[in-house]
């Protein structure tokens, strides 16, 4: 059982993140959260302490990352992202941040149409990428450039990709386990307990890995 630790979310009142949130807090952990809105933050806990902000305009990551032993970004803008890798310049920032503050565990959360970095999408996935979500290719070569940069310049650090298939939100629909090839379209809900017990996964340090729910 992972002892109480201070968790930094970036994302937290989004779809995944609003789900991590809860689950870290009832586990008994620390919260620190950067958002736009904290008004969007529905929990209220002694243990989620929340500083108002962007990732386009954070000055300082002192405060954020003292005492932090993991660091989870679970960020998306569909329209920031159609022209401009905010993700990329963000975690560019961030990683040297980490460094700074001793800080080595990392989890990112990609989409599973984005390409793994010197990877390939199987057939099925290219194509629904090329068609049904070519609105969101803004998005993909955004997580496509983090995934780079963490593989060729973040080696020291314990990065890991998590390129999932969100859904909706709604009632969990099971476990999903990580896989190189299988994929699930999941619940928000689902993702993020993956999320949390992915970051304490030594095995998942270093992958850009897809996650697909697995038959008990």
């Amino acid at each position: 059982m992972l002892q109480p630790s201070t968790f930094l979310v970036f994302g937290a009142t989004g779809g995944t993140g609003k789900h991590f949130v809860s689950l870290a807090l009832e586990g008994g952990h620390t919260v620190k959260a950067l958002v736009r809105n904290p008004a969007k933050l529905a929990v209220q806990n002694a243990n989620l302490l929340v500083q108002q902000g962007s990732i386009t305009d954070i000055a300082d990551f002192d405060t954020l990352l003292q005492g932090t032993e993991f660091v989870i970004s679970m960020l998306g803008d569909v329209k920031l992202q159609r022209h401009a890798k905010i993700n990329t310049a963000f975690v560019k920032k961030l990683i040297p941040a980490m460094r700074q503050h001793g800080v080595k565990r990392f989890l990112y959360q990609a989409g599973g149409l984005s390409t793994p970095y010197k990877g390939h999408l199987s057939p099925i996935l290219w194509t629904i990428r090329h068609t049904l979500a070519r609105g969101f290719n803004g998005q993909h070569r955004d997580n496509e450039a983090v995934m780079e940069y963490l593989a060729e310049e973040a080696k020291d650090i314990e990065w890991m990709v998590h390129r999932a298939g969100i859904g909706s939100d709604g009632p969990s629909k099971g476990s999903l386990k990580r896989s190189e090839s299988k994929f699930s379209i999941a619940t928000f809900r689902d993702c993020a307990a993956y999320n949390f017990r992915t970051l304490t996964d030594s095995a998942a340090i270093h992958t850009c890995d897809l996650s697909f729910y697995a038959k008990e």
